[in-house]
C-alpha cells in the first residue's frame, strides 16, 4: 500500500530516493505524498514479485486472494497470471491505476479497490483463499483483524521489515510500533495454524536487511 506503508524495499525500489517514513503526516497527508511518488516514475517497485513471497505462494493452488496494500499492482498481476482471482486495495489511486494499466494489457480482470488498509474490510461473508500482507506495516490489532477475512485452509502471509531491523538492519520504516517480531506476528495469527513465523536476511546494495515472515493458515 502506500500507507502503513511499504519502505526500502517493497522488492527492491527502482524509484530511488529514501522512502518517507509511514508514521509522518495525516492519512490525506501520506496518501498525497504516494500519488505524487507513483505518477513521478514508471515503476517505484521492481514490477516482478517480491522473492520471498513468489518462494511462499508460487506453488499453491488458485483461489481467491487479497492483496492489501497493493501499490503499483504488482503482486495482483502475478497472482492473476497464476489463475487467482484477485482483490487489490491501496489508499493510492495512481499506484493502482498503473496496476490496472499492466492487468489490461495482459489480459488479467482484478477488482481495484481504492482505500486505507487500516480500516477497510471486505463485504460481508466473503472470504478469501489468500491475504497477502507484503511490506505493508500495520499495527498488530490491523494484521489480526484479517484473520477472519480467510476462508477454512485459507493463509495469512505477511513478509516485511522486523523489529530488530530498526537497530540491526538497513531500510524500512522508522516508527517501532509498525514493525513487528515473530513473536508479535505469532500473537497476532490468534488461533490459525502457524506453518512459518520468522526472521530471514534479505541482502541489499546497502547491506543486510532483516525481516520477518508469517504464514499462518485457517483450519480447513
Amino acid at each position: 500500500m502506500s500507507d502503513g506503508h511499504q519502505h526500502s524495499d517493497r522488492h527492491g525500489s527502482t524509484g530511488g530516493g529514501d522512502l518517507p517514513d509511514p508514521d509522518r503526516g495525516t492519512p490525506t497527508t501520506r496518501q498525497a505524498l504516494w500519488d505524487e511518488r507513483y505518477a513521478a516514475h514508471e515503476h517505484v517497485w521492481s514490477a516482478t514479485p517480491n522473492a520471498e513471497v513468489e518462494r511462499i505462494v508460487g506453488g499453491w493452488r488458485p483461489g481467491r486472494a487479497l492483496d492489501l496494500g497493493a501499490g503499483e499492482g504488482r503482486h495482483s498481476v502475478w497472482l492473476a497470471s497464476l489463475g487467482w482471482r484477485v482483490t487489490a486495495v491501496d489508499f493510492s489511486s495512481v499506484g493502482l491505476a498503473k496496476g490496472e494499466k499492466e492487468a489490461s494489457r495482459l489480459g488479467h480482470r482484478i477488482d481495484w479497490v481504492v482505500a486505507d488498509a487500516r480500516s477497510w474490510h471486505p463485504a460481508p461473508h466473503v472470504l478469501y483463499d489468500l491475504v497477502l500482507v507484503s511490506y505493508l506495516h500495520l499495527p498488530s490489532d490491523v494484521v489480526s483483524r484479517t484473520r477472519s477475512w480467510l476462508a477454512p485452509g485459507g493463509a495469512l502471509v505477511v513478509v516485511g521489515h522486523g523489529l530488530r531491523n530498526l537497530t540491526e538492519g538497513v531500510g524500512g520504516p522508522s516508527d517501532p510500533a509498525l514493525l513487528h517480531s515473530p513473536e508479535q506476528l505469532r500473537a497476532a495469527a490468534g488461533d490459525l495454524a502457524i506453518e512459518r513465523c520468522e526472521e530471514y536476511l534479505r541482502p541489499t546494495e546497502h547491506g543486510d536487511a532483516i525481516d520477518v515472515v508469517l504464514v499462518a493458515r485457517r483450519p480447513a
